[in-house]
């Protein structure tokens, strides 16, 4: 396995490998609508796009994508950032991939810049982001307008 920097050429198969698992293991708490929503916002166009602003990382097993995570500032602070985008193929799930991705992100630059870091983590997500250190933001574990939940993590200086 080999985590590396995002390439345009990338752009095709990162979309499809969101999409996948998206499908697979969002669905159930999101419902087909709101999933099939979610990733038309994920286009080969879009990611492009993205990683002119944000850092996005994909994970490799040999020459095909698993895994991907992004990280970036969060709406333009040079104290906060955020984490975003990341998922496992779910045939890799259960393997500690979740695990290296998010410790990747938290050496990234933005990540080390930061005081305050925070994920817009899908119901399905939370419990891993408790594992790795994140906690509900001011408290609230309640669904925002885009139906997902703040959770943020405090770095110390």
């Amino acid at each position: 396995m080999e985590i590396r920097h995002f390439r345009a050429e990338d752009a095709q198969e990162l979309s499809e490998v969101i999409a996948r698992t998206m499908r697979t293991c969002n669905v159930k708490d999101y419902g087909e609508e709101l999933i099939e929503l979610c990733i038309a916002g994920k286009t080969p166009e879009k990611l492009i796009e993205c990683s002119n602003w944000m850092h996005i990382y994909v994970l490799c097993d040999g020459e095909m994508i698993v895994g991907t995570g992004s990280i970036g500032p969060y709406w333009g602070s040079t104290t906060e950032s955020s984490l975003f985008t990341i998922f496992v193929l779910p045939e890799y799930q259960g393997r500690g991939l979740g695990r290296l991705i998010v410790e990747t992100l938290e050496q990234d630059e933005f990540f080390l810049r930061a005081e305050r870091i925070e994920i817009p983590a899908s119901l399905t997500a939370v419990d891993f982001y408790k594992r790795m250190g994140y906690d509900y933001k001011n408290g609230s574990s309640e669904p925002d307008e885009d139906h997902n939940i703040k959770m943020e993590k405090f770095r110390k200086a």
